[in-house]
């Protein structure tokens, strides 16, 4: 049976929800293959990165550069990048989106801060050389949009990085570590309609003027993100069953 895990950090019931269903459509995984847990609710328990096919991490209201965290910020970051170190042990594959920028800085020597942050909206990636090759982007074009929308980013790969696509604004937005393991700073699991509702939501968040959120979806509309959804599609077929190979 094929079995992945998405680890979710946010507390708004609503939007743990959509996260997990567009992981599910955008995956094409079936409901019973994908198994949440929101980290923000309890620590973390006992996982076997070697008992799952591959991890999954979503974004994140938290960022691993904020001045002042919460004890449940701290106490996610800790069972996370705990974890992320035991999956590059393990060799299990792993996709960080977003917020998986921050937390595999935190796992590793890679630095993060707040040089290249982003304000929502579609954005366009370009491959490199190593990104032409990667499996994971089979079948992508050399220039993609995705969705971001981040106040912080990778300014310095960590040892062993490879980048694989690139941004104006942004130079790291897509990278492997290791053989298994991808980070994205943009959101393949957005879609426009999922981009609409996840902004409405956190427009007060401080990513943009709450004034602009309208205009913002309105111009990532205008966006064919469909190229960005492969990535998950892509790893979701690359590793299905790995965990029994």
């Amino acid at each position: 049976m094929t079995r992945f895990l998405l680890l979710s950090t946010r507390a708004d019931d609503a939007a743990a929800v959509a996260e997990r269903q567009s992981f599910l459509r955008h995956g094409g995984l079936a409901e019973d293959a994908l198994v949440q847990v929101r980290v923000e609710q309890a620590p973390l328990p006992p996982i076997d990165p070697r008992e799952w096919d591959g991890i999954l991490l979503g974004g994140s209201p938290y960022n691993s550069t904020d001045l002042v965290k919460t004890q449940v910020q701290q106490r996610v970051e800790g069972d996370l990048v705990s974890l992320v170190r035991r999956v590059l042990d393990a060799g299990t594959p792993f996709f960080g989106a977003c917020y998986g920028i921050g937390v595999v800085g935190l796992a590793t020597d890679a630095v993060v801060d707040t040089t290249y942050a982003e304000p929502p909206g579609a954005v366009a990636v370009q491959l490199t050389d190593a990104g032409r090759d990667d499996p994971l982007l089979a079948g992508v074009p050399d220039l993609f949009h995705g969705i971001v929308g981040h106040k912080e980013a990778c300014s310095t790969l960590p040892t062993g990085g490879v980048l694989l696509g690139r941004g104006a604004s942004c130079p790291v937005q897509l990278y492997r570590l290791g053989e298994r393991v991808w980070v994205t700073q943009f959101h393949p699991d957005l879609d426009q309609a999922d981009f609409a509702t996840r902004l409405r939501h956190y427009k007060h968040a401080g990513y943009c003027a709450p004034d602009e959120a309208e205009d913002l979806i309105a111009a990532a509309a205008h966006h064919d993100l469909s190229h960005s959804h492969r990535l998950l599609a892509n790893f979701v077929t690359l590793h299905a069953g790995s965990r029994t190979r």
